[in-house]
């Protein structure tokens, strides 16, 4: 099977996975997820803004979720509760798949999962750091520049933000921090 992405106009080869599962987070996938961003990332990634958010919080055990085939993890997103200016928000991120699995639509899957419990369980508001293009897709749109501030150097057009309640977005502007 076998689409092209509306947004970028690339052909994506999606194949049928049907031993893939998507599931919560648990506490004993953290040390397999590290090890897949550093795959994904490389040791860069901790000067990133966004990981200076997460810096320190734990994440949402609830929101974030992992992919798995056969018990292997192949891919995985985190929530973080961050804060915006004075609102509540969640960070979403890093959403990470591994190399032999992309373009298969498990990225996808796996945000838009933990956007649908985010929203189910009363979060306002998502906030990520990535490409326009792809996050599109999943309802993201760019913060009106200078409305935001993030801590640490940050290419302004790759802050992205989606409501997942109407006007949640409204009235928030400032400084982007860690909820701690």
């Amino acid at each position: 099977m076998s689409d092209t992405d509306p947004a970028t106009g690339l052909h994506h080869s999606r194949v049928d996975l049907p031993a893939l599962t998507i599931r919560a987070l648990k506490a004993s996938d953290l040390s397999a997820i590290l090890k897949l961003d550093e795959r994904a990332f490389g040791p860069g990634r901790f000067t990133r803004t966004a990981y200076r958010l997460r810096e320190g919080v734990a994440p949402d055990m609830v929101l974030s979720c992992v992919a798995t085939i056969g018990g292997m993890l192949i891919g995985s997103n985190i929530m973080t509760p961050i804060r915006c200016g004075g609102a509540d928000a969640l960070l979403l991120g890093p959403l990470t798949v591994e190399p032999a699995f992309r373009s298969r639509g498990i990225g996808e899957a796996l945000a838009q999962r933990s956007l649908e419990i985010a929203r189910e369980t009363g979060a306002r508001l998502v906030l990520l750091v990535g490409d326009e293009p792809y996050y599109a897709r999943l309802g993201f749109k760019r913060v009106p520049f200078g409305r935001l501030l993030m801590p640490g150097p940050v290419d302004p057009a790759r802050v992205l933000y989606r409501e997942l309640a109407e006007g949640a977005f409204a009235d928030v502007s400032g400084q982007v921090s860690r909820a701690i």
